[in-house]
């Protein structure tokens, strides 16, 4: 299996429009970063968790020629304003898009993209194939992935297990049997927003201490505002087995 980092930056990026602080003037590219998302290669298969208002950007940087699928963790706009984009698969592939996702996620893309899901279509739109996932394992493609659901303040949002490799973004609490579903993964991916406390997100500290109950081989932090520092700076703080993630990152599972 391989991951790649899409995205690693909070709902508004990093650069934040019009802001100068030392993080959005840094330099250094890992402090560049797009909203997240990740592109996982599983044998021949293609995956995308989320589709940001980055998607179009971050698949001609990565150079994603096929994609055989899409998993949304909720339903907030830096998770799936990207959706459109998916219309040059539609074309390439000549087939329907599976996307998988909640109830509630597939109500607000029916809504934020109507004219996908009309009787009769425009030329051209995008086209999905739906398939409607719950607390329960599911297949993508023959891949087995199992949901992990975390709260982000009081919306239930899914993170993703795909055999060794644990993928939570947007938690600020989870409950015990749903930590059970992540323990002996190999590599976890956590979100990890800031210094101080957020209301729906874990800040650097709380990342840390469930890391250390976890005990993955590996931890990656994603989905990281200005507020947390520079890359460099928070890096050099954190235990061994953390690094903080930034876009391009790739790992090997």
């Amino acid at each position: 299996m391989k991951v790649t980092f899409l995205g690693t930056g909070t709902s508004q990026g990093v650069p934040v429009i019009a802001c100068d602080c030392p993080v959005c003037s840094s330099l250094d590219y890992r402090d560049k970063r797009l909203r997240s998302s990740i592109h996982l290669e599983i044998g021949e298969k293609s995956l995308v968790v989320d589709t940001g208002p980055d998607f179009r950007q971050q698949m001609l940087r990565e150079k994603v020629k096929t994609l055989d699928a899409i998993i949304f963790t909720h339903e907030h706009k830096d998770h799936t304003a990207g959706m459109d984009d998916i219309r040059s698969y539609n074309f390439l592939q000549k087939k329907d898009m599976p996307v998988y996702a909640t109830h509630s996620v597939i109500q607000q893309l029916k809504r934020e993209f109507a004219y996908v899901f009309e009787e009769v279509k425009y030329p051209g739109v995008p086209t999905v194939k739906i398939h409607e996932i719950g607390s329960d394992p599911f297949s993508v493609e023959g891949i087995r992935v199992i949901p992990i659901q975390v709260m982000h303040y009081r919306l239930p949002v899914l993170g993703f297990r795909f055999g060794d490799f644990t993928y939570i973004t947007d938690a600020k609490y989870i409950e015990e049997r749903e930590l059970e579903k992540v323990k002996g993964s190999k590599i976890l991916v956590l979100n990890a927003l800031q210094l101080n406390h957020h209301i729906s997100h874990f800040t650097l500290e709380e990342a840390i201490e469930l890391v250390e109950r976890i005990r993955p081989e590996m931890a990656y932090f994603t989905h990281i505002s200005h507020k947390l520092g520079t890359h460099a700076e928070v890096e050099a703080r954190l235990p061994s087995n953390i690094r903080l993630g930034y876009d391009g990152l790739k790992i090997i599972i």
